[in-house]
Formats: C-alpha cells, sequence, structure tokens
C-alpha cells in the first residue's frame, strides 16, 4: 500500500518511488489537471460523485458555529456545500497544490461566496492548523495521494477537537465478479482515453486509476483509523462499493 518500508520507497500509483519524492508527482499530476478537474469528475463518474458528496455532508450534519478542516479539497466542493447547510460557519481548505486552490477560489468567487473559506496551502501530514482547532476534519478523494497514511491520520486526530468528526469518502474495491470486471475496463482503457481527450493528461489518469488499486480496502483503513487514535470508526459501501464513507470521531 502507500506506506513507506525498510527501503524509503512508497507507491505512486504502480510505480515505487522515493517516498521524499512522492509529494511532488502527486503535484504534478493535480497541476496539470487542475483546469478540467470538476468536469473531468462529473464524466467520470456520470456525475454520481455529487451524490456520494451529498452523503458526507448529510453524515457531516454541519451546524451553525462548526469550522470545518477540508484536506485535499482544492475546488472547494465540499466546503461550499459545509457552509450552503451550516449557515453561520466557518470552512479551511487545505491542499498541496496551489493550482487546485486557485481553480477552487476562482469558483467560489464565480458562486458569490466571498467570506467564509480560507484558502490554505499545506500538507495532509502537517497541516498548518492548530491542534484542537476545528470541529469536523473531511478529505474527499485524497487519502490516497498523501504519503504516509498513517501520518494524515494521526495530523487529523490532532487538529479535531474532543468531540470532532472525521469524514474520509474514498474510492473502494469494487463488490461482485460482472461489476468488478466492467469497472477494470473502464478505468484502464476508458479512463485513461478520457483524460487525453478532456484534461489532456493520459497519464495523469493512469496514475488515479492505479492509485484506487493500491489504496487499503475498507477494513484495513478502519483499522489504520483506530490505530491513529479515532474511534467509534464506521465505514458505508456507496454505489456497490465503488466508494466508501468512513467516519471516526475523536473522543
Amino acid at each position: 500500500m502507500a506506506e513507506s518500508g525498510t527501503s524509503g520507497e512508497v507507491d505512486f500509483g504502480y510505480r515505487r518511488v522515493k517516498a521524499k519524492e512522492k509529494a511532488q508527482l502527486v503535484r504534478d499530476v493535480f497541476d496539470s489537471v487542475a483546469p478540467r478537474y470538476d468536469l473531468m469528475n462529473d464524466l467520470m463518474s456520470a456525475g454520481i460523485h455529487r451524490l456520494w458528496k451529498a452523503e458526507l455532508i448529510d453524515r457531516l450534519a454541519p451546524r451553525p458555529g462548526q469550522r470545518l478542516l477540508d484536506v485535499a479539497g482544492g475546488t472547494g466542493d465540499i466546503a461550499r456545500r459545509f457552509l450552503a447547510r451550516a449557515g453561520e460557519a466557518r470552512a479551511i481548505v487545505c491542499d498541496i497544490n496551489e493550482s487546485m486552490l486557485r481553480h477552487g477560489r476562482d469558483r467560489s468567487i464565480d458562486a458569490g461566496i466571498l467570506a467564509g473559506i480560507e484558502w490554505v496551502c499545506g500538507d495532509a501530514e502537517s497541516l498548518p492548523v492548530e491542534t484542537a482547532g476545528v470541529d469536523a476534519y473531511t478529505i474527499a478523494f485524497g487519502l490516497r495521494n498523501v504519503t504516509h497514511i498513517d501520518a494524515a491520520l494521526a495530523e487529523a486526530r490532532r487538529v479535531l477537537k474532543p468531540g470532532g468528526r472525521f469524514l474520509c469518502l474514498e474510492f473502494s474495491p469494487v463488490q461482485g465478479p460482472l461489476l468488478r470486471r466492467a469497472y477494470e475496463f473502464y478505468s484502464f482503457a476508458v479512463l485513461p482515453l478520457m483524460g487525453e481527450l478532456v484534461a489532456g493528461d493520459r497519464k495523469a489518469y493512469q496514475y488515479l486509476a492505479e492509485s484506487i488499486r493500491r489504496f487499503p480496502p475498507q477494513g484495513e483503513l478502519a483499522r489504520m483509523m483506530e490505530a491513529a487514535g479515532l474511534e467509534q470508526v464506521s465505514a458505508k459501501t456507496l454505489t456497490g462499493g465503488v466508494a466508501a464513507l468512513h467516519s471516526g470521531w475523536r473522543l
């Protein structure tokens, strides 16, 4: 999986790279696709990602006065949904990629959201957020891109207030042999071609398909969350296992 071994190497898709190199490789991928990232999400999932994100917000049940940290949230999708539901609240969007943050800021301005969101460039493994500083931590389709998942989970617990909620939306191993075969064909034949035609970067979407396969399955991720000190951990399968929503609390 994504964790480093004695060689100091980690997964970058199906490649093994030096741990210190992965963050820059991930930046390069998202620098390339940032302008078309939201369009590609709609095309790749036939819009279903919007339902998954709505499920995340429903589980979070935002309330006025809360402070959200959305990690790897450069496009601002989750933060805007959070603010729309919570009303008087604040959101921090933290992303390692400046291009994604610029794109997210532009989208928020276009949507008329001029206050309530703070845009921060930072690493999920070393968050520029104070200890026990946020009521909720969300990460949607970003955890598989970090270099050390265990370090990112430990940081999530650190920044959450006691009673704070952790929610991770991520792709998951598909259930059922027929759906699995169709999904494999789509991921490795259709998706890279779509990335080339729409976003102009076949390799970026080849990496994204590979990174999904290297991400821990639901049970393993739940155990990693518990090892990081999160409690009452649960996972909900979405769309036949194409995605999963993991939940945990800092108690």
